[in-house]
């Protein structure tokens, strides 16, 4: 047995002891990348430009000393991304504000979205796992069918798969408190502003649950079974309502 192997960590949460190895993990993120990338939002690519002072330029290959970029994009459009109740509040409240613990029991599950009047809609009925389920605090969606093409779809326009509001109930009233799926929202592209999901999820405007978060647009390969991991949620530290975010989850095992 080599030394990685060896290395165990033990996560213990109502009544359940959960081991994995903080080594191993799968990171779900989809970058921010000038070049490909999931788009959202009829949002075009983001911009990188190197920074100009008088003769002097930010880029190596253009005769500078350093690469010294400035970089503009949206990320609720270009990435994977996570959000706190400011998204929807009229209050500013910044997702850096949210102190996430380092693990964060998780549950990824993949759905079939139903069809719907023409929309492809994640019903309550789909996440009956999650009724009874005291441990996880994190619901991973992962959408079938699962295609490569969700690393540089262009989303606008196209109606992807949206929670229905009794989804969204049924996740509020239980004990998760991250909520991620690998489409642009969790609400429909086109809902005339409403949000209705968001606003359930974060009991807003009635009693707002200020350390939920929502994370959208990643990315899990078929190759990742659905069942419980240990999730790390690296939030960059962006004073906003959203920021650039890495879901990591850690594959173990109950003991």
């Amino acid at each position: 047995m080599n030394d990685e192997a060896k290395i165990k960590t033990i996560y213990q949460s109502e009544g359940k002891t959960f081991c994995f190895n903080p080594s191993s993990f799968f990171d779900l993120s989809l970058a921010l990348d000038v070049h490909s990338g999931p788009r959202a939002w009829y949002q075009g690519d983001p911009v990188f430009e190197p920074v100009r002072t008088g003769e002097w330029i930010g880029e190596v290959k253009s005769g500078g000393s350093v690469n010294f970029r400035n970089i503009l994009f949206n990320p609720h459009a270009q990435m994977t991304h996570t959000e706190s109740v400011g998204h929807i509040s009229k209050e500013i409240y910044s997702v850096n504000k949210i102190q996430l613990p380092v693990f964060i029991p998780a549950i990824l599950i993949s759905v079939l979205p139903a069809s719907s009047n023409g929309d492809l809609v994640i019903e309550d009925h789909h996440l009956e796992i999650i009724r009874n389920e005291s441990w996880a605090r994190a619901l991973l969606i992962r959408t079938l069918p699962n295609t490569d093409e969700k690393r540089t779809i262009i989303y606008s326009d196209k109606n992807p798969p949206y929670l229905s509001n009794a989804a969204g109930t049924l996740i509020a009233n239980s004990k998760i408190k991250h909520l991620l799926i690998d489409t642009p929202s969790v609400d429909r592209e086109r809902d005339e502003g409403r949000l209705d999901v968001h606003h359930i999820f974060w009991h807003y405007p009635q009693q707002p649950i200020m350390d939920h978060t929502i994370t959208e647009l990643f990315f899990a390969p078929d190759q990742i079974p659905d069942g419980y991991y240990m999730l790390s949620l690296q939030v960059a530290p962006f004073e906003n309502d959203a920021a650039p975010s890495r879901p990591l989850i850690f594959p173990g095992k109950f003991e």
